[in-house]
């Protein structure tokens, strides 16, 4: 059986969690709205998780909403001293399941006290403000209004640290004039590159990059390269393209999500995936092609 105890670590505030973390968004219902198919489930991968040594686990109020922070909750509290719960703030759900920008300070600041009482805490170790100038991907725009905000919340020790989620490296820059950020956690996987820079810049300063969508999201990855290294491997394209995602930069943490624990331990078994050089070289040819 896969176990983390033993995988590399990587700093996200004033922690050091394993590289291969859980995200949670997969726990709620169709969507990411509504409650899950089946809930017995969605506790079950979660206590799956942190047995096999997970201890970082991404999650939102507003995925549900309400509903996967309650099912942590319900599942893991009270939380192992070493476990690490990251969530974010700025989005809040329509009755059709629509995401709806929430970034003033009355907005935000009912966002982290919900987030504490559904999680039951009395501070969120990690909270990313995502960018919902663009619901659909970063675009440049001033984000000190609703970061200055979170900040006040972490001086009344509400909020440990703060990390950007959807944000350009400007945004990054403008916002370590304001408050340190621990991580940035931003689309990227094996097909979609556009952070390279990013990332590099972020490994030099010792700050945390967490991919989400890191196998392709609602539109999962799809190569005949991915599927032919795969092959060679006696692996998953999964699991190729999230060892790949390990082998990218050591600053990166990966949050893949699922409501099965079959495909838990399939995901945590990537880490002990050696990629060789020839693998590797035909895997960085995949965002050329896409």
């Amino acid at each position: 059986m896969t176990s983390l105890r033993n995988s590399a670590s990587f700093a996200l505030g004033d922690r050091h969690v394993h590289r291969l973390g859980y995200g949670a968004m997969q726990l709620a219902g169709p969507g990411v709205f509504g409650p899950p198919r089946d809930r017995d489930a969605a506790l079950a991968v979660l206590r799956e998780a942190v047995a096999q040594g997970v201890n970082h686990i991404d999650t939102s109020d507003f995925y549900g909403p309400h509903v996967t922070n309650q099912i942590i909750r319900e599942a893991l509290h009270p939380y192992r001293d070493d476990l690490t719960i990251v969530t974010k703030i700025s989005a809040r759900r329509g009755a059709d399941g629509s995401w709806i920008p929430a970034m003033s300070r009355e907005e935000l600041t009912q966002a982290v006290h919900d987030n504490l009482r559904h999680l039951g805490l009395d501070a969120l170790d990690v909270v990313n403000l995502r960018s919902m100038l663009d619901v659909h991907g970063p675009v440049e725009g001033s984000l000190e209004a609703p970061l200055t905000v979170l900040a006040d919340l972490q001086r009344q020790g509400l909020v440990r640290h703060i990390g950007l989620s959807n944000v350009t490296p400007t945004q990054v820059a403008d916002g370590r004039r304001i408050c340190e950020i621990v991580c940035v956690q931003n689309y990227y996987n094996l097909a979609h590159r556009d952070d390279d820079a990013l990332i590099d810049d972020l490994a030099r300063a010792g700050t945390a990059f967490v991919p989400f969508f890191p196998l392709g999201g609602f539109n999962p990855l799809q190569s005949s390269s991915l599927s032919a290294v795969a092959l060679r491997l006696g692996a998953t394209p999964m699991q190729v393209a999230l060892a790949w995602l390990l082998r990218r930069s050591p600053n990166i943490l990966l949050i893949p999500g699922t409501a099965s624990v079959a495909h838990l331990r399939e995901n945590l078994a990537a880490g002990q995936l050696v990629l060789p050089d020839d693998a590797i070289r035909e895997l960085d040819g995949v965002a050329v092609a896409a």
